[in-house]
């Protein structure tokens, strides 16, 4: 039985103060978490606001303090210590940005050729937004595929995170459910945000590059903001059209990486446990499954605008979550 179904509420509840041995047993799908097997959890540790131990004699001393990777104590006060995850081949999971629950295959076999075609005034606004936008991109990166593909995912992540947030206000207010579509929005920022995560595994951007990020996204943020204010509608078609120019954009990657005008270099580690790609993998391979990635937050955006020009609230319609 998996612990989802056998540990329903306290899973779901004390995930993070699990301190027992968690052995993550295969990545296929199956029961348990996102399709992941959990086959063995001993205990719960809970957490409370005095974690000392009688028999030390020390007040709010931890039994086994948290250290970083360099050794560094981080203080435990509330006894919250972290799960020790290890992958199927029995070796230790290094990663803290993400657990393999969160990790997924992706669905490559979407059409990157899909686009939605203006047919109203909000649509051909949001379209020529896009356009407009893109223009100075072009021209200062040209063929700078891995520098255009770390600002791309900096703005990227924002129309999620913006959505989610405003969804979730919304919920508190009114007093109801989303329909799932917090979750949805904020799934597809996280799942940008790793892929900003791979590419600076990759390379480094240089100083004048993270002044242009920091502008870019200070700008972005709040101007999507008051576009979904606004218009939620017209937000999530413009998001639709910039997924749209993403997915051109690696097309054009892989264009050049299989031209051999890019080097084809190992698939980061982080890449490669995240989409559950082979050992062996390469570049080519991150930047594919990327694409799809951006091709699903296409289709995501374009149907929540749709969603709301029939008349409906998002709420009204099953949200697509884990779709990828």
């Amino acid at each position: 039985m998996s612990m989802s179904s056998k540990y329903p509420l306290i899973y779901r509840t004390l995930r993070p103060v699990i301190s027992s041995s968690l052995q993550i047993s295969g990545l296929g799908t199956g029961p348990g978490i996102g399709g992941q097997v959990i086959n063995h959890l001993s205990t719960f540790r809970f957490s409370s606001s005095d974690t000392s131990s009688p028999a030390s004699g020390s007040k709010n001393q931890p039994e086994k303090p948290i250290q970083t990777v360099d050794g560094k104590v981080i203080s435990t006060y509330w006894g919250i210590s972290p799960a020790k995850i290890t992958k199927p081949d029995g070796s230790a999971w290094k990663w803290n940005c993400f657990q393999p629950w969160d990790s997924y295959k992706p669905d490559v076999s979407i059409d990157v050729t899909k686009h939605h075609k203006p047919s109203n005034l909000t649509d051909k606004f949001a379209y020529w937004t896009v356009q407009t936008l893109k223009i100075p991109a072009h021209l200062f990166f040209q063929k700078k595929h891995m520098c255009h593909a770390m600002l791309l995912e900096t703005v990227a992540a924002v129309p999620g995170m913006v959505g989610g947030m405003l969804l979730h206000l919304k919920s508190l207010r009114r007093f109801e459910h989303s329909g799932g579509w917090i979750k949805a929005l904020l799934e597809e920022a996280e799942n940008e945000r790793m892929h900003l995560m791979t590419f600076i595994e990759l390379s480094q951007p240089k100083w004048y590059e993270r002044v242009i990020v920091f502008t870019v996204q200070g700008v972005f943020f709040n101007a999507y903001f008051m576009a979904y204010v606004i218009s939620p509608k017209l937000a999530h078609r413009i998001t639709g059209y910039l997924e749209e120019e993403a997915v051109n954009s690696y097309t054009e990657f892989l264009e050049d990486i299989d031209a051999g005008k890019f080097e084809n270099s190992p698939a980061p580690a982080i890449a490669i446990d995240y989409w559950r790609l082979p050992k062996d993998a390469t570049l080519r391979d991150v930047v594919y499954v990327i694409r799809a990635d951006e091709a699903h937050h296409r289709d995501l955006n374009h149907y929540a605008s749709d969603i709301q020009f029939k008349g409906h609230e998002l709420k009204e319609a099953p949200a697509p979550i884990g779709y990828h």
